[in-house]
């Protein structure tokens, strides 16, 4: 069953609280350890049930395509190739019949390998060496056994009951077939393959979708047979062997992925959970960043309306680091949302820093406009601050609230080197804004007689020649000439 998340609707849950009842994505478990399936709930910090890719897979029917693609992979047409080319030139001996013994054993031992492997999340062939290598051979034996049970199920169903039990006997038997392979896949065990009422309860929690992939099964061996009739009535031996060989092994591959997938997409209902595996890797969970549980966990208390639990988690981050950017932008946003004058006026020196920053001279002007409402008499004691702002301001136009923010600035920072770049501001302002230049050639003379030292100071000359002929105060063109 596919679980949206709560607080993101259209994103598949990856984790659910018996608890709670809260199904969460990997946005809201930034710091979940997926690779040990662990995670501990938000709400109730308790640890929560991990639901793999069982949200988000896509379901088999979407996949017939990439169905048939799968064999073509290199890992296994290797596969394929060795199993059945290397017994057309093996001898006609006892050694001939061993080595294809062999290769029968290496090919039904991948095909199982691939339901496991599919189920685990891998939509990729396993490697050639799971063929051929390790332990995993006696699968092969398994479901010979299986098959000897299940016929004497049937023999003994037609000697209790007669030809109708045998008959509906058969019909389990046959209907089962697909979910016995997947339960001895999966436990490697006959006793767990072959107990009608482990397999009735398998094909029960897939449901309805257990019954089209039968139909999809049928269909691939009808076209299996007949692709190999087709073979063996129109080639040479020597051509029809390998070719019905091949064949034969390329739908078994298809089939038993289909199989696996169909595992993957119902680990939900069947019990188990798995997530896709084949995709970029995540970040290791050692270097998870903290920062993205907070960043989560303001997400769901905004989403819940907990605003005053949120500010307070803000705030008390701006304790651990008054400087954090990112912190101040969402104690910002908070603030003017709810309209908090009181702690707008604490944080502003922080808050308009922060936008300062940006050059965000709107924005600015709209808190100096609450600030001024929550204080009339509202200056700003921080003189380098004071000049930022204005600045950005100036760049976006806001020319009276830039003004507003400089005045009387030689008489509250006589001191402040601050002093001469805050009145050319003013007199850029007064100048290129309001096209007042009377007044601006009265703050440029006080800076060329006031501000001596000042680096500002041989650029007055320039300023006040141009306020003079009334052009834009833009100062002294650069040049690049090299005095000889």
């Amino acid at each position: 069953m596919k679980h949206d998340c709560d607080y993101h609707p259209g994103s598949p849950a990856k984790w659910h609280c018996g608890e709670c009842q809260m199904h969460y994505c990997s946005r809201c478990m930034p710091d979940a350890d997926t690779r040990n399936r662990r995670a501990l709930c938000p709400q109730c910090s308790k640890a929560m049930r991990y639901l793999g890719a069982a949200t988000e897979v896509v379901p088999f029917w979407n996949r017939v395509g990439a169905f048939f693609r799968y064999p073509f992979h290199s890992d296994p047409l290797i596969v394929i190739a060795v199993c059945t080319l290397v017994p057309v030139v093996a001898p006609a001996n006892l050694i001939g019949i061993l080595i294809w013994l062999v290769l029968a054993f290496a090919l039904f031992k991948y095909t199982y390998a691939v339901i496991n492997h599919t189920a685990e999340g891998h939509l990729k062939p396993p490697p050639v060496s799971v063929a051929f290598t390790g332990s995993g051979f006696d699968i092969v034996i398994l479901q010979l056994l299986v098959f000897v049970l299940m016929g004497g199920l049937v023999a003994a169903a037609g000697m209790v009951g007669g030809p109708l039990l045998m008959m509906l006997a058969l019909a389990f038997v046959v209907l089962a077939m697909p979910a016995s392979i997947m339960v001895l896949a999966m436990e490697r065990s006959v006793g767990a393959a072959v107990n009608p009422m482990n397999l009735a309860m398998l094909i029960s929690r897939i449901g309805s979708p257990y019954f089209l992939l039968y139909g999809y099964l049928i269909l691939l061996t009808l076209a299996s047979g007949a692709a190999q009739d087709f073979a063996v009535n129109h080639f040479p031996f020597w051509v029809s062997q390998p070719l019905a060989g091949f064949l034969n092994s390329t739908f078994t591959l298809i089939l038993f992925h289909m199989l696996g997938y169909l595992l993957f997409q119902y680990q939900e209902e069947l019990g188990f959970a798995s997530d896709l595996q084949d995709g970029p890797t995540g970040q290791d969970n050692r270097e998870r960043d903290r920062s993205a549980r907070f960043d989560a966990d303001i997400d769901m208390n905004l989403k819940d309306g907990n605003y005053d639990r949120v500010q307070s988690m803000l705030k008390e981050a701006l304790k651990r680091d008054r400087d954090n950017a990112l912190r101040i932008s969402q104690l910002y946003q908070l603030l003017t949302a709810r309209n908090d004058l009181t702690e707008l006026y604490r944080y502003h020196p922080r808050i308009l820093g922060w936008l300062a920053d940006r050059n965000d001279g709107d924005g600015m002007a709209a808190m100096l406009a609450s600030l001024q409402t929550a204080e009339p008499q509202f200056r700003l004691e921080d003189p380098e601050l004071a000049v930022r702002c204005a600045r950005a301001l100036y760049h976006r136009g806001q020319f009276r609230p830039a003004l507003k923010l400089l005045q009387d600035f030689h008489k509250r920072f006589p001191d402040s080197d601050q002093l001469a770049p805050a009145y050319l501001l003013v007199a850029q302002t007064l100048a290129n804004g309001l096209n007042q230049w009377e007044k601006a050639t009265a703050f440029l003379t006080f800076i060329q007689k006031r501000c001596l030292n000042h680096p500002l100071h041989e650029q007055m000359a320039t300023y006040l020649e141009q306020a003079a002929k009334r052009e834009p105060l833009k100062g002294p063109k650069a040049t690049f000439a090299v005095n000889d």
